[in-house]
């Protein structure tokens, strides 16, 4: 049989999040960001799921042709346009609208032959101070691009630094206001954070919201708030059994390193998961697991190929537990009990992002 993990991807969650989305900027046409292959739960997979979006939003050319290949005909945005001269060529090929961040694109548009032209989204920095022109640069930006004839429509993009914390986003949206006042075009300016926390103001709101985190079940802002607090659903269950147990006496220790160490008698479970399989190594003992829906904890080093998890918790409620037994590792154990995947990674000292990109290719994948 093959080795007892799977990932599960949640098809009406994706749903239900996408509509979550929508409606915290109702007025607003929504993408649906699916870059790192759809943060790690596979563009095929969640495609059924999303495709109630008004557009697909990524980074590559190989994700945008998956998603045509897909029979998707409506817009696709590359978030952060292309990376080299010829990539215009499959731009026009497959009808993709690019961002445009930096002079050398607009040159590179600039001597591009095409028949069609192009729609670009010109990205401003107004204060995240990674991709754009800054805001004293953007109009003569914006009057290069409009003199091309390869350039059709133009849209303005920038991004929020500080959507999910204290200091806010009110300074980067005075800068793109200014700067883009009275500038024709359609204007897209929310992340997650943004839509969820900040879209009730028209200027955020704007003409596209970009849905990225929001959509895999994970909260953009925790832990000042959870994804229950905001109505969304994990998109992706990682589980695993139980393959063998151990009892061990007051004073053994489990795993390489022998981080932890019994203060009691205790019966711990051995889960076929491990970072060869995407879970974090670096999360440490009381890290949170689900074993037959009853929420415990991991103890001892993660290894390559498993995890020990404290089987204590199980005994007290009376849940039987041995081999065979589900853990979930995080998302939505079978009786209906939930271990959202921010809990898992902060306490691995990461965000839900990079735990969900690094599912391995070696777990099986199904899709509900």
């Amino acid at each position: 049989m093959p080795r007892p993990i799977q990932a599960t991807i949640h098809t009406a969650a994706l749903q239900q999040n996408l509509a979550r989305a929508r409606a915290g900027a109702p007025d607003a046409r929504a993408w649906a960001v699916v870059k790192a292959n759809a943060y790690g739960h596979g563009i095929e997979r969640v495609f059924e799921g999303l495709r109630g979006a008004d557009g697909f939003a990524l980074l590559d050319l190989a994700e945008a042709e998956r998603v045509r290949r897909l029979g998707w005909r409506g817009p696709i945005l590359l978030l952060e346009g292309v990376f080299e001269p010829r990539d215009l060529e499959l731009c026009s090929r497959l009808s993709l609208w690019h961002t445009v961040h930096c002079d050398e694109q607009i040159d590179w548009l600039s001597a591009h032959k095409t028949h069609a032209p192009h729609r670009v989204f010109l990205k401003m920095n107004s204060g995240m101070n990674r991709l754009g022109f800054p805001p004293a640069r953007y109009r003569a930006a914006w009057a290069r691009l409009n003199a091309l004839p390869q350039v059709d429509e133009i849209s303005f993009m920038t991004h929020f630094s500080d959507a999910d914390g204290p200091r806010g986003i009110a300074h980067q949206v005075d800068a793109f206001a200014t700067a883009t006042q009275d500038l024709p075009g359609e204007r897209t300016v929310s992340n997650s954070a943004a839509t969820l926390r900040h879209a009730g103001d028209a200027q955020v709101r704007g003409d596209w919201v970009r849905a990225g985190i929001v959509l895999y079940g994970s909260a953009p802002d925790f832990p000042e708030h959870t994804a229950a607090h905001w109505g969304l659903a994990p998109a992706m269950t990682l589980s695993a059994r139980i393959i063998g147990t151990q009892q061990l006496e007051a004073g053994d220790t489990v795993g390489y390193g022998s981080s932890f160490t019994a203060d009691r008698p205790m019966r711990i479970g051995v889960v076929a998961c491990g970072y060869a399989d995407g879970y974090p190594r670096h999360a440490p003992n009381g890290t949170p697991v689900l074993v037959n829906g009853v929420r415990t904890r991991l103890v001892g080093r993660v290894s390559m190929d498993m995890v020990t998890v404290d089987l204590s918790p199980l005994q007290d409620a009376g849940v039987p537990a041995g081999v065979g037994s589900e853990a979930t590792l995080w998302g939505r154990a079978p009786g209906g009990a939930v271990l959202p995947i921010d809990e898992v990674a902060r306490a691995a000292g990461t965000v839900g992002y990079e735990l969900l990109c690094a599912l391995a290719p070696r777990v099986p994948v199904v899709v509900d």
